[in-house]
């Protein structure tokens, strides 16, 4: 999952989520210090909420990316968890956009023992920290994203992206409460809606490529340009092709080979810090944990002609290899 996606999850259906399991935390808190409010700003309490709950997940994802590097997920839980999480945003959207009352089981609510424990911490800042024993079921995706990178830093990095875009929801929490009107409030959640089903269905796309499925996305582009387009993909130069893996994906994306011949795939990887780093061969059973920044070659021999993918460990970043004869 690129840190773009991560970003836009956070904003989106991880923030409402998070919302509802914990802003009425954050609510409650803050309405008993109240008689504060002349002397600090409006947005400070919950900027120290924020604080505290960034730095806890922060630290959290370094040990899930820890964890990670100890006890690699296989490709099947990994789409296991992808699913999930993309059925839950579904579900989410369906309750943003009040489809139907059967959505609202998606929003999950904390224990009572909890909301009774964190409504009595006057600190806002422990209060943010506390949040990571009630996480919400997207943030619960995240942390096994933050596994999967196998790397402290990149699972870091992760939870750190989440946070921060769930951020500006829990900012805006009494602004769109108090200020915005009931028609304006719908609009907004619909466009939300909209925006959390277009990520759920770029996962679910994502797990179609681990899963080495014919119907991703992007077999359906090189679908339609062979069918309409005129595209010479039999000229080979060399068996032996360099690709470059940054934090945005790989380049070039698509290359050619020859049939029954040893192919070697030389990845240059630079400041590489995404999912990319964890190059995937599905159909073949190849990974290649790649180094921040260096190389690393992958050999084969294709026996048989058509196209084969290629992707980073959580689908995101893909690629094709077309093997002519």
């Amino acid at each position: 999952m690129n840190y773009w996606t991560i970003f836009l999850t956070g904003l989106t259906a991880g923030g409402f989520s998070c919302l509802a399991l914990q802003g009425g935390l954050l609510a409650a808190t803050l309405a008993t210090t109240a008689e504060e409010k002349n002397r600090t700003p409006d947005w400070l309490p919950t900027l120290i909420f924020l604080l505290g709950k960034i730095i806890a997940y922060t630290i959290l994802g370094g040990l899930l990316g820890l964890f990670g590097s100890v006890f690699q997920l296989s490709d099947t839980v990994k789409i296991i968890f992808i699913v999930t999480a993309s059925l839950i945003m579904l579900g989410l959207a369906g309750n943003l956009l009040d489809l139907h009352p059967i959505f609202r089981y998606f929003v999950i609510q904390p224990p009572k023992w909890a909301g009774r424990l964190l409504r009595k911490q006057g600190n806002l800042f422990l209060l943010g920290v506390l949040t990571v024993f009630i996480p919400c079921g997207i943030t619960q995706a995240m942390e096994v994203a933050a596994v999967a990178t196998g790397n402290i830093f990149a699972g870091s990095l992760t939870m750190l992206i989440f946070t921060l875009g769930t951020a500006p929801i829990f900012m805006a929490l009494g602004f769109v409460t108090t200020r915005l009107s009931e028609s304006f409030r719908a609009k907004f959640f619909k466009l939300a809606g909209a925006l959390v089903i277009f990520i759920a269905l770029s996962n679910l796309n994502a797990a179609a490529v681990l899963a080495n499925s014919k119907y991703t996305w992007d077999n359906f582009v090189w679908a339609f340009q062979e069918t309409f387009f005129t595209s010479d993909k039999s000229q080979v130069t060399s068996n032996t092709v360099e690709i470059t893996a940054t934090s945005g994906g790989y380049s070039p994306r698509e290359f050619t080979v020859k049939n029954n011949e040893p192919v070697s795939v030389i990845i240059n990887s630079q400041n590489n810090r995404s999912c990319a780093r964890a190059f995937t061969i599905p159909s073949l059973g190849i990974q290649k944990i790649l180094p921040e920044n260096g190389s690393e070659t992958v050999s084969f021999t294709p026996t048989t002609t058509g196209r084969i993918a290629f992707s980073c460990s959580m689908g995101m970043y893909t690629g094709i290899i077309n093997v002519v004869n």
